[in-house]
């Protein structure tokens, strides 16, 4: 009876701490409790990112692959380690240059992004010891075609890599139920002067005219009547 006088206490303080609405920690392999290490100002330490390292988050989904060619119209994201004065948001002009600071006019256009990035870096020397550029394709305005008339979704769309016409007409959602799929045109601009190269639906699917199934380039208007 002695004994269980003695305990009663210990008993009613750790029910106390156990209904006080904490939650469990996790213990070790030796019973001790398991807590992040803390930082200067009380709270969990988190390490810094080292250079080039994202930390794991992943940012925006990239508009283009790293093959895409820069062209005017083009929006471009500059960014320059930890050198904010030249990181930037900046379009392509239609003479095919960038505007940077200190840099003045830079050709980006006929560029990939991974070209542009070197070109840059190389001449942001002069002024930033060891420079790590990256080009990021914000939007991409120069590599676009146009599918019109009786499509599913026609519109303005981004020209992927090696598309053709089957893939375009796949992107607007098929040919609409009306569709005269054997007139089926593509108007290419080259200069001054306007091409129009017919494509023929049926006969292209059924493998009898595959050779119309051409790459499309940009600025190609395709015309479903």
């Amino acid at each position: 009876m002695i004994l269980i006088l003695a305990l009663f206490p210990l008993y009613v303080s750790q029910a106390q701490e156990g209904g006080s609405g904490n939650a469990p920690v996790e213990t070790g392999k030796g019973g001790g409790t398991l807590s992040p290490p803390l930082g200067k100002d009380g709270g969990p330490s988190i390490p810094p990112l080292e250079k080039g390292d994202t930390g794991g988050f992943l940012g925006e989904k990239p508009v283009v692959d790293d093959s895409y060619i820069i062209g005017p119209s083009d929006i471009l994201e500059i960014q320059v380690w930890k050198e904010p004065d030249f990181s930037r948001v900046v379009p392509v002009r239609a003479d095919g240059m960038i505007t940077l600071p200190l840099l003045n006019d830079v050709k980006a256009a006929g560029f990939t992004p991974l070209q542009l990035k070197k070109d840059l870096e190389e001449k942001i020397k002069d002024f930033v010891e060891l420079p790590e550029v990256s080009v990021i394709v914000k939007e991409s305005l120069s590599r676009r075609i146009y599918i019109i008339g009786k499509v599913q979704k026609p519109g303005e769309y981004l020209l992927s890599k090696d598309m053709t016409v089957l893939q375009a007409l796949s992107v607007a959602g098929g040919l609409a139920e009306w569709a005269d799929s054997d007139d089926i045109l593509i108007i290419r601009r080259a200069g001054s002067e306007e091409k129009r190269i017919p494509f023929d639906y049926k006969k292209v699917i059924s493998g009898r005219k595959p050779e119309q199934n051409i790459y499309l380039q940009p600025n190609d208007t395709i015309i479903i009547p």
